[in-house]
Formats: structure tokens, C-alpha cells, sequence
């Protein structure tokens, strides 16, 4: 088992898979979104586009995930999911946030990735409250990484104080606090 927390761009990592914390109709956004966008090239705009809609405008709805191709990135595939909208916490946002983890790591697995790389899904523009997803995030993960032992899993923040709150999430999971 391992999470390792590092602070960057996660279109830079070498893993086999990152998660793009997309809006529902994929087709790139501002934050992290419009990051990957860019940075993987018009093809992912593409194979996005390619995805069939499930309900008009929603390629992907909120607390699920699907997978494209990594194109001009160094991961080989582009795992999106769609977190919650934070309302104050009364409309499901943990289990809809727990169920973005668990669905990227389904497609991970799918796709025999042996590592994968998260941002802080919702805790952008979505405005869940960070310290709040990121134990989530940990439990989540801790949790998937009991059966897919040999997964690495990165925690990419986009500040310095998300990744200390990540550590501390982290932190406080081993001492079962």
C-alpha cells in the first residue's frame, strides 16, 4: 500500500493514470480541468466529446467516472470524474466525494494501472471544504488500497496548504484518529 502526497501539476507525474476532477459534460473547464485539457491536446477534447451524454449536456454524472486515453500526456490514461457541489453538507457531498475514489479506482483497475494520481477533487471552484474532503479522500483510499495493495496512489495538492492538509489527513488516518 502507498499514498505519497506531493505539490505540483499532476499533468507532470508518471503514473499510468490521472484523475481530472471534470465537470458532468467533460469537455474542460477552468482549475485542474482546463490544466489536463490543455496539456493532453485537442485529442482528449475529442475523445471526450466521443462519450455518449446519459441525460443532455452530462457525459458523466456527479460521484462517477469515466477513462480516455492520456494523449499528450505522460500518463497513458485520463481518468474523469465529477465531484460534488458543496451545499453546506446536507445533500449527500461525502458519499457522492467517496464515491468519485471509488470509481476512479474501479477504472483504474480496469485498465491495469499500478498507479494513479488524485487532486483534490471538489475543493476548488465546487467549494468543499478541504480538510473535510481530504479525509475522505484518505479513508477512501486507505480502504480501496486493502485489496489493490500494489496500486501507488499520489495525492497531487495544488498549494502548499492543501498538501499539508493532506499530510495531516494522512497522518491522523494511521493513528486511527
Amino acid at each position: 500500500m502507498s499514498i505519497e502526497i506531493v505539490c505540483g501539476d499532476i499533468t507532470r507525474l508518471q503514473v499510468d493514470a490521472i484523475v481530472n476532477a471534470a465537470n458532468p459534460g467533460l469537455l474542460g473547464g477552468g482549475g485542474v480541468d482546463g490544466a489536463i485539457h490543455r496539456a493532453a491536446g485537442p485529442g482528449l477534447l475529442n475523445a471526450c466529446r466521443a462519450l455518449p451524454e446519459i441525460a443532455p449536456g452530462v457525459r458523466c454524472p456527479t460521484g462517477d467516472a469515466r477513462i480516455t486515453l492520456g494523449f499528450a500526456l505522460p500518463a497513458r490514461h485520463i481518468i474523469h470524474t465529477v465531484g460534488p457541489i458543496w451545499h453546506g453538507g446536507d445533500r449527500h457531498e461525502a458519499e457522492l466525494l467517496a464515491s468519485c475514489y471509488h470509481a476512479c479506482m474501479r477504472c483504474a483497475t480496469e485498465v491495469h494501472a499500478t498507479s494513479i494520481a488524485f487532486p483534490a477533487i471538489s475543493c476548488g471552484i465546487y467549494g468543499y471544504p478541504p480538510v473535510a474532503a481530504a479525509a475522505i479522500t484518505v479513508n477512501v483510499l486507505r480502504d480501496a488500497l486493502t485489496t489493490a495493495d500494489a496500486m501507488r496512489v499520489v495525492l497531487c495538492a495544488f498549494s502548499a496548504s492543501m498538501e499539508t492538509i493532506l499530510h495531516d489527513a494522512l497522518e491522523q488516518a494511521e493513528l486511527g484518529t
